[in-house]
């Protein structure tokens, strides 16, 4: 077994992983997936600081939907890691860019990891009902909960990569939603922090 943070992963794992991330390099010369100066650092920057989402919520976990999944951070990782872990049972990836959905479908192939893809935009897609929603550098906390609160059954935990700036937002959302949250923070960078949230209900 190898060491993904705080994981035991197959060897099987991280060849899909260094997969997604040869792939990674050579689409985003075509199309912006990530920042351009983050690519020197991807294991850390992108593939580890999405992984350490996976292990906040308990296990097993039936549906995760991850909203905005661009480049397929933490989304695809979260896929990738499924396959091995026995969890979660679904993966669902939204993107409303039919380019970086193509990316999304393209890895997945290569991968062998399984995800569906949905090309719409978050606000006009059914409900998802799903047990975890995630996003990572998708909007604001208070329009994160917009976008996230239909689609995460009762029950259900949110989970969001923020900044630096992260308590700011806790104060803004909390003038218009009601939340219970616990803030872990981040294992690849001083500063940043993922915020867990549940029994997200308007003000």
């Amino acid at each position: 077994m190898n060491q993904l943070g705080d994981l035991d992963v197959s060897r099987e794992t991280i060849e899909r992983l260094k997969i997604y991330e040869a792939m990674l390099h050579k689409w985003n010369a075509k199309i912006n997936l990530v920042a351009k100066s983050t690519l020197l650092d991807v294991w850390t920057r992108h593939i580890l600081d999405s992984a350490q989402l996976f292990s906040i919520p308990d296990h097993p976990i039936e549906h995760w939907a991850d909203l905005g999944s661009g480049g397929g951070f933490p989304g695809l990782v979260i896929a990738i890691l499924a396959a091995d872990q026995k969890s979660p049972s679904q993966v669902t990836l939204v993107e409303s860019d039919s380019r970086k959905c193509t990316f999304l479908r393209s890895v997945l192939r290569e991968t062998g990891a399984v995800a569906k893809v949905v090309s719409e935009r978050i606000e006009e897609i059914s409900a998802l009902n799903a047990d975890v929603v995630s996003a990572r550098a998708l909007a604001d906390l208070t329009t994160l909960f917009s976008l996230a609160h239909p689609h995460v059954r009762p029950g259900g935990l949110m989970l969001f990569s923020k900044g630096e700036k992260w308590k700011t937002e806790v104060q803004e959302a909390q003038t218009k939603w009601q939340f219970i949250q616990r803030v872990v923070k981040s294992k690849t960078s001083d500063g940043p922090v993922i915020l867990c949230a549940t029994g997200v209900v308007r003000v």
